[in-house]
């Protein structure tokens, strides 16, 4: 028995771009995901732009993680290995699962761009209150990486085997 096309169900994303330098003018790597979901046919539901610091993302994306009008939070860049690097230590430990496959994946797929640097990669991912959080480096082709190579099919609930859509609080979604 073939099973039945399914229809798109377009998410609501919440964008947060950490950096001690970028500006809103000059926030490529933001610009890059939101270009990408939104020519993916997803709503950019909120955006932001926050220091490399541990309570201000964690304020901000705990209240997308409280608003059932966000479905998912993709954040860019904090995930290195310098001193102010904190993306993983602050959200992390919203998650109530991890999706421990993710920064693993993420890190196989850049290796073609950036060979063995990959390696300093923290990139992380869990889901918080039925919203996936997914931690992204910071630069422009790490965002391209991450949604192209892993978060288009994964956001999308015709891809299968399986998609992390059904994991959301989406409308129509128990």
């Amino acid at each position: 028995m073939a099973h039945q096309p399914l229809e798109f169900t377009p998410l609501n994303i919440a964008v947060l771009t950490v950096s001690d330098t970028r500006t809103a003018e000059n926030d490529t790597s933001g610009d890059t995901l939101v270009g990408r979901l939104r020519g993916d046919g997803h709503h950019l539901s909120a955006r932001d732009l926050c220091r490399d610091d541990v309570y201000a993302m964690r304020a901000i994306v705990s209240a997308w993680i409280a608003d059932p009008a966000v479905d998912v939070v993709i954040t860019t860049g904090g995930t290195g290995m310098t001193a102010r690097d904190s993306t993983p230590e602050a959200l992390a430990p919203l998650f109530d699962r991890r999706v421990d496959g993710f920064g693993e994946l993420f890190r196989h797929l850049s290796l073609a761009d950036v060979g063995t640097s990959t390696l300093q990669s923290r990139a992380v991912a869990g889901l918080a209150n039925r919203t996936l959080v997914f931690c992204l480096p910071g630069s422009t082709g790490a965002c391209r990486t991450g949604w192209d190579g892993i978060l288009r099919e994964q956001l999308d609930g015709r891809h299968r085997p399986c998609n992390f859509v059904g994991l959301t609080a989406a409308p129509g979604r128990g």
